[in-house]
This record gives C-alpha cells, sequence and structure tokens, in this order.
C-alpha cells in the first residue's frame, strides 16, 4: 500500500481550521482541504493537500491500493514540530488495515517542510518526496505580489530587512576618506538614507508611530486631560535637562580640577530633580483625573504623586550631600521623610480602598442590584 503523506509542519490546518489531526481518509482530507481553503485561500498548505487528493484519486483510478492522509507539527520550532509530525505518522500507521507493506509519498511545499523526511524514513520506507509549486509564481507579477506579502508579514519582515539596513550603513563607513568628493558623498548619503529606510521598516517604526498619531488624536477628541498632562511634563523634563547641565557647568567651574563622574551624575540629578517631579507627579495627575472621569478610578493610583514626590526628596538629599550642599544629618532625615511619606500614602490609601469596598459591599442597594 501507498500511503500519500501531505506534510503541514507549522501546523496551519490545525490553528487555522480547528482540525485535529492527524487527517485520515479521502473524504476527510478533502473536508479539511476547503476548510483550509475558506479560512486563508493564499496558504501554501492548501496546494499540498489537493496535490495529495490528486495522486490519491490518480493511483486509486488504476486499481493501486492508496491511502492519504495529513499530518502536521507545530509553530515552536523544528526539533519538536519534528517530534509530532513523528507520533501522527505512528498514529496514521496504526490505523491502516492492510497485510501490505506500507511506503509512502511524502507532498510538501518547500525545503522546510522536508526536514520531516528523516523522521518519516525511521518509520516507514518512502518511495518519493514531492514539492508543490505554483505555476502562477513563475510569473513577475506573482513574484512581486509574493515579495510584498512577505514584506508584509513582520516576521519575516524583520529577519530580512534589517540586516539588510545594516549593511548598507555599514557602506558609507567606508567612504569616510572620500566622503567630502562628490561620488562618494552621494554613494554613501544614499546608502545611509536606504539603510535607514529598511531599518525602520523591518522594526515597524511607520506603524508604531501611525498607531502613537491616531491614539494621540483619539485621546484629543475624547478630551482626555493625559494628552495635556504628557505635553507639560515633557516641557518639565526638557527645562529640567537644561537645568541639570547648567548645574554641572557650575559645578565644573566652581571646583579645580577632574570633577568625577558620582559628581557629574550628582549634579546633573541636583539641578534636574525639581523639574523631573513636576513633570512625574504632572503626568499621575492627568491619568488619575482621566480615572475618575471615566469611574475607574482606584484608591490606590492616588499613590502614584506621592510616590514620585519621595523618590524626587531622596534623590535631591543624596545628590546634594555628594555636593557639598548639607550634612550627613539632612541627608538622614531626608531618606526617613521620603521612605515614611512613600510608606504612609500607601498604608492610608489601602485602608480607605479596603473600607471603600466593604462599604459598598455592605449597601442593600447594591444586593439588590446584584
Amino acid at each position: 500500500m501507498l500511503l500519500v503523506l501531505c506534510v503541514d509542519l507549522d501546523d496551519d490546518l490545525g490553528r487555522k481550521t480547528g482540525f485535529s489531526t492527524p487527517v485520515i481518509g479521502r473524504e476527510s482530507v478533502e473536508e479539511a482541504a476547503v476548510a483550509l481553503a475558506t479560512a486563508d485561500p493564499e496558504d501554501s498548505d492548501v496546494n499540498v493537500i489537493f496535490q495529495g487528493l490528486h495522486i490519491y484519486d490518480d493511483l486509486d483510478a488504476r486499481g493501486e491500493s492508496v491511502e492519504v492522509a495529513v499530518v502536521t507539527g507545530n509553530e515552536d520550532g523544528d526539533v519538536e514540530a519534528n517530534r509530532e509530525v513523528g507520533q501522527e505518522v505512528d498514529t496514521v500507521l496504526a490505523s491502516l488495515t492492510t497485510a501490505e507493506d506500507v511506503t509512502a509519498l511524502i507532498i510538501t511545499d518547500g525545503a522546510q517542510d522536508e526536514s520531516v523526511i528523516p523522521v518519516v524514513r525511521s518509520r516507514v520506507p518512502i518511495d518519493g518526496v514531492r514539492r508543490v509549486v505554483v505555476r502562477q509564481a513563475q510569473n513577475l507579477e506573482s513574484m512581486y505580489y509574493t515579495i510584498k506579502q512577505v514584506l508584509d508579514d513582520p516576521e519575516t519582515r524583520g529577519t530580512v530587512l534589517i540586516p539588510l539596513g545594516i549593511l548598507l550603513l555599514i557602506y558609507p563607513l567606508a567612504l569616510i576618506g572620500s566622503a567630502l568628493e562628490m561620488p562618494g558623498f552621494v554613494l554613501g548619503t544614499t546608502s545611509a538614507l536606504l539603510g535607514l529606510f529598511l531599518i525602520s521598516r523591518g522594526l515597524g517604526l511607520g506603524e508604531r508611530l501611525d498607531a502613537a498619531v491616531e491614539r494621540g488624536r483619539r485621546l484629543l477628541y475624547a478630551g482626555r486631560t493625559t494628552l495635556l498632562a504628557y505635553v507639560v511634563a515633557a516641557a518639565l523634563f526638557v527645562l529640567g535637562g537644561v537645568s541639570g547641565m547648567n548645574t554641572l557647568e557650575a559645578v565644573q567651574e566652581a571646583r579645580p580640577g577632574e570633577v568625577g563622574i558620582p559628581v557629574m551624575l550628582a549634579a546633573l540629578v541636583y539641578g534636574s530633580i525639581q523639574w523631573l517631579a513636576a513633570a512625574g507627579v504632572t503626568t499621575s495627575l492627568g491619568q488619575i483625573t482621566d480615572e475618575y472621569i471615566a469611574g475607574t478610578l482606584k484608591w490606590r493610583y492616588l499613590n502614584a504623586p506621592f510616590y514620585v514626590l519621595s523618590i524626587a526628596i531622596v534623590l535631591h538629599a543624596v545628590s546634594a550631600f555628594f555636593l557639598d550642599e548639607v550634612g550627613i544629618s539632612y541627608l538622614a532625615a531626608a531618606l526617613t521623610t521620603g521612605t515614611l511619606l512613600g510608606i504612609v500614602s500607601t498604608l492610608a490609601f489601602a485602608v480607605v480602598e479596603s473600607r471603600y469596598d466593604d462599604a459598598e459591599a455592605d449597601d442593600p442597594r447594591n444586593a439588590d442590584s446584584i
């Protein structure tokens, strides 16, 4: 008996149609093929299954003993997928009721699925392997469509475009010596721009930017204060960076010699922490306001601005201590104050939220509504 074995290594049939595999028998296989073609007409495994049915009908018309089946793996990886294919082949062989020796004809749609050949050969002799190639794929139009479909797939797009973009960015580095000359400048600039475009396309930056713009537009039209809070916070963040740099320059001018990295970091934090804290409080208050308007505010959300203030107090005291602006006693007091502020706010809002929830549960009106 010849077993026509259609291989779907990544289990498109099971994932897209819900069919349990292996699928054994002419009618069951045809039903599975139609279901997969209906779910995804562009899936190449549709052609594999129909090719298996075609071979089965041809051999059956000649009076040969033949059976057709579909076996699948999974989408996790080659090793696990091959093991599942082997288990399903065992199931198919166990279901065959024949006294004849069984051989297999494997039908696949590419080299990846053909990795299961050793697995199948360890269980049943293989008479041949048939790779299904769609005729239209030889046309230029279909080739363009195939490339377009591949580039639209996030996984394939990243695998192909990102390495190519990196190579195009490396090329201008080789032209640094002749960058001022016109041919080198033109080639280097073109290669760099094309490389940046391919990397951004591979990472899907355009889609993410469009999604961010659309989200901002929805927030604006919905009257969400979060958008305004983010804009104000961004401005405060920039001001904090400028203030931190000014403080660092003042410290470097006031201290002779080379300034160490800890002192530089302390100067940046000391000059910018109040602005950064204001940005954090602004965004948290904006989020709290939107949650209250939406009716989804939880008491624990009110901890956010207090946490920001606690962290700001601690960082301000530590940076001031490194800059010799305060003594150890002030540092200890600030650390204690910041820690207690966070702990007290957490406990206070936790107690209020607990009692508020208990009061709602005990309200007979809520019980009646339930």
